[in-house]
């Protein structure tokens, strides 16, 4: 199937509209998610500041091309009024700071909802909106160790894994939680509340790990299979990925001309698994990643050589799925969202806004008059199109650590 990226209308949530000020990573994970499938998709920024991720622009540039920006103040009566006015012909609002903020700004579910009944409302949180760690600040690292993630490696304090895991889950649930919620509306004419809490997401990811815990029986991991790791290369790593499966065992030793390990068991090659792995490793360490690369690839070995993430933007199957795509003058190449459906893979259709670039545009679609956009842009409740300055960008990061994250 011929994969493109599709730059019309026909997109499955084309027509949905998503007002956001959830910040950083979980909330504009999930909105760039909706974004690509076709929503139109608002950021509500702080004014000269923004979301305290443009310090990173690539980072923030990766995860919010192809949505608008409205830079407003919050802190004023007349902030909490027009996010009202935007939110009351939206779809979906999202919201990421800590329980209790977004009600004590006065945008909370039930307000938001007096507005829009048939809104979406979704609250992403570190350990969600009750519990006795609702209120703790955390970062990914963290809400990894509380889920015991960090448990589970020998020497968790030597980060090797570059995924933000919490982060990212967390946003893959609140795109679900979306889809759900409007499938709900489309039954019933009423919008929900979702909360999304990351350290809960992690814990669904966990639940092959946690499952024996829970229930008192033993574990069997997949480490403990030999044919399952990262083995060194004379140029570089390689990774095998077998799962117990013997016939792929079979076919990976007489490839690597081990005929004394052939026709093992799994279970006698997780009895033996230390000297096994030394054996194969020692055997690997004769030649290169492209050496072996053809030799499995020629005898259906489960296996990858270990990328860079440069080798990834060159790599022949990437392009062929479109991964990495343009957006319609926006002069950088971006990830696209994973989904392929009817043989289009939808991406990005514009770039990275500028905070507050599209205050006006947005304000008086939500039914504001010029009359109404002018005073708000007098009184700096509004602002248009300014970048922030490091100290601005700073000062938000500090911000939202300490009060809102």
């Amino acid at each position: 199937m011929t994969v493109t990226t599709d730059s019309d209308a026909a997109r499955p949530l084309a027509g949905m509209r998503v007002v956001s000020m959830a910040e950083q990573y979980p909330g504009p994970y999930a909105t760039m998610i909706m974004s690509d499938l076709g929503a139109e998709v608002v950021i509500v920024e702080r004014p000269g500041t923004g979301d305290p991720a443009r310090q990173f622009p690539p980072f923030f540039a990766a995860l919010n091309r192809g949505k608008r920006s409205v830079a407003i103040d919050m802190k004023t009566s007349e902030g909490v009024a027009a996010l009202r006015r935007l939110v009351a012909n939206a779809d979906i609002f999202l919201e990421g700071f800590r329980p209790g903020t977004a009600d004590r700004l006065g945008i909370g579910w039930e307000e938001l909802r007096a507005v829009n009944d048939a809104l979406v409302y979704v609250s992403i949180s570190g350990f969600g909106q009750d519990g006795p760690y609702r209120l703790r600040p955390a970062h990914d690292l963290s809400y990894q160790a509380a889920a015991g993630l960090l448990g589970e490696v020998e020497t968790p304090w030597r980060l090797t894994d570059p995924l933000a895991t919490a982060d990212l889950s967390s946003g893959l649930f609140a795109v679900i939680g979306c889809l759900s919620a409007l499938r709900h509306r489309d039954s019933t004419g009423q919008g929900s509340y979702i909360d999304v809490a990351m350290m809960d997401s992690l814990i669904a990811l966990m639940a092959t790990n946690l499952h024996p815990a829970a229930n008192g029986i033993e574990r069997v991991w997949i480490e403990d299979e030999p044919g399952y790791g990262i083995y060194a290369t004379l140029d570089g790593h390689i990774s095998l990925s077998l799962s117990y499966e013997d016939w792929f065992w079979d076919s990976t030793c007489a490839t690597l001309e081990l005929p004394e390990l052939v026709s093992l068991t799994a279970e006698q090659r997780r009895a033996d698994s230390a000297a096994i792995r030394a054996r194969l490793q020692e055997r690997l360490l004769t030649n290169s990643n492209d050496h072996w690369a053809r030799l499995f690839a020629e005898t259906d070995v489960p296996f990858a050589v270990v990328a860079t993430v440069d080798d990834v933007v060159a790599d022949p199957q990437v392009a062929a799925r479109g991964m990495i795509t343009a957006a319609d003058g926006a002069g950088a190449r971006y990830v696209r969202q994973p989904l392929t459906i009817n043989g289009r893979g939808s991406g990005p259709l514009t770039g990275v806004p500028q905070v507050g670039g599209d205050s006006v545009s947005v304000l008086a679609e939500a039914g504001l008059d010029q009359a109404e956009i002018g005073r708000l842009l007098d009184a700096g409740v509004v602002a248009v199109g300014d970048s922030a300055t490091d100290a601005q960008v700073d000062e938000g990061s500090q911000q939202y650590i300490k009060g809102q994250g």
